[in-house]
């Protein structure tokens, strides 16, 4: 395999689609490093694992030699982002963004190197577009192309509302990649609609457009659906080293080697050994612990990652009792509560009860300490629920 061959592998790899395809083989082949796009809107104060499919890929476009641009995006905040939503999304105050904002850019560090990264925010060239430059922006598309949108149609034909901001979106993403005169943009699978618009825009202000670049969107630790702080099956990258180490433990055997694809540095030869390993009769839950323990480093460093380890270990070591009750619940698609699943199993009397027994670190879930009262239960899990020493409840999480 040549060297271009394997650059390519390299990028590729976990990736759902290149646009096109041979424009981004001329790219590659261009005398100059790349300048890689990417945009995150500070929407929540902190950035979870499945934010970190996008900057996991962008540091390896850096240590190929490429110059990435993390973009945030207050400006496209103002404006919320509509997509995969059936109503309009309220839009954030600026004091709310300006907060989020200085934490995203304090947290990317932990996985890109400063030294190649330009961090920007798209207020930069919004604000001093003006009205008269929006309206100009809103010309070059019509109502009819925005409707091809699939989360706008849908929303048309059920004869939901669609807020006329809301077409800004795309249109203001789109702008960003001639503000920067991006060569490639990166985004999930769900924003391939808003990454086409750049392409769109850069052709009509005489640039050479970009390729695009989509990733799938990580499965949160619930294995079913998009990860996200609203359903609560996140990850988040600030979370303790045990919390962080302990939710990873728990995700499925199969979900394991999506983590390893999207977010382990290790490579395909690496993950195709541990693959055969576990085929020929190894423990999966040895492989797991390789994961966890990396991705909890990387956060937090290695001493820290060790002792969440060695702590999630002497836990797992003190033994279940071979028999326990075990209870079927049923859940909405945001979750159960623990405090109501402890009532519900009747492993305390009321909710007070149960938020008083987590505030004492009374509970624990598969051996892991909990003590956040607003811990939830996803559908599909299947966990052990502890109270104190001796009482032990097999809980299975099902949809409502």
């Amino acid at each position: 395999m040549s060297d271009f061959q394997e650059v390519f592998s390299v990028i590729a790899r976990g990736c759902d689609e290149i646009l096109p395809k041979d424009e981004f083989l001329k790219k590659l082949e261009l005398d100059r490093p790349l300048r890689v796009k990417a945009g995150f809107d500070p929407t929540a104060p902190d950035l979870h694992l499945g934010h970190t499919v996008l900057l996991t890929k962008l540091r390896q476009l850096q240590d190929l030699g490429h110059e990435v641009v993390f973009l945030v995006g207050d400006f496209t905040a103002l404006i919320g982002d509509p997509t995969g939503k059936n109503t309009t999304r309220p839009p954030l105050s600026p004091e709310v963004i300006l907060a989020n904002a200085q934490t995203y850019t304090e947290q990317v560090f932990k996985i890109l190197r400063p030294e190649s990264t330009h961090v920007r925010f798209n207020s930069e060239w919004m604000n001093t577009l003006g009205a008269d430059g929006l309206i100009r922006l809103a010309a070059t598309h019509t109502v009819a192309r925005m409707l091809e949108r699939d989360d706008f149609d849908k929303r048309y034909k059920a004869n939901q509302p669609i807020a006329l901001h809301e077409f800004l979106y795309p249109l203001v993403q789109g702008y960003d990649s001639v503000a920067l005169h991006s060569d490639l943009e990166l985004g999930g699978t769900d924003q391939k609609f808003n990454l086409l618009m750049g392409r769109e825009l850069q052709k009509h202000y005489g640039q050479n457009p970009q390729c695009i670049l989509m990733m799938p969107l990580l499965e949160g630790i619930d294995g079913v659906n998009k990860m996200s702080k609203s359903l609560g099956n996140t990850i988040g990258i600030t979370e303790s080293p045990e919390s962080m180490f302990g939710k990873l433990m728990r995700i499925s055997d199969i979900l394991m080697w999506r983590y390893f694809l999207l977010l382990s540095q290790k490579n395909d030869v690496e993950l195709e050994k541990l693959k055969s390993e576990v085929n020929a009769g190894r423990n999966p839950r040895d492989i797991k612990v390789m994961l966890a323990l990396e991705l909890t480093q990387r956060f937090h460093g290695i001493i820290a990652a060790n002792r969440a380890r060695d702590g999630f270990e002497e836990v797992s070591h003190r033994g279940l009792p071979q028999e326990m009750p075990e209870i079927k619940l049923a859940a909405e698609v945001g979750g159960l509560a623990l405090s109501q699943a402890l009532k519900l199993t009747g492993l305390v009397p009321s909710t007070s009860v149960a938020l008083r027994k987590i505030d004492e670190g009374a509970v624990r879930i598969d051996q892991q300490s909990i003590r956040d009262r607003h811990h939830m239960l996803l559908q599909g899990e299947s966990v052990v629920l502890q109270l104190g020493k001796r009482h032990f409840v097999k809980v299975i999480i099902e949809a409502a």
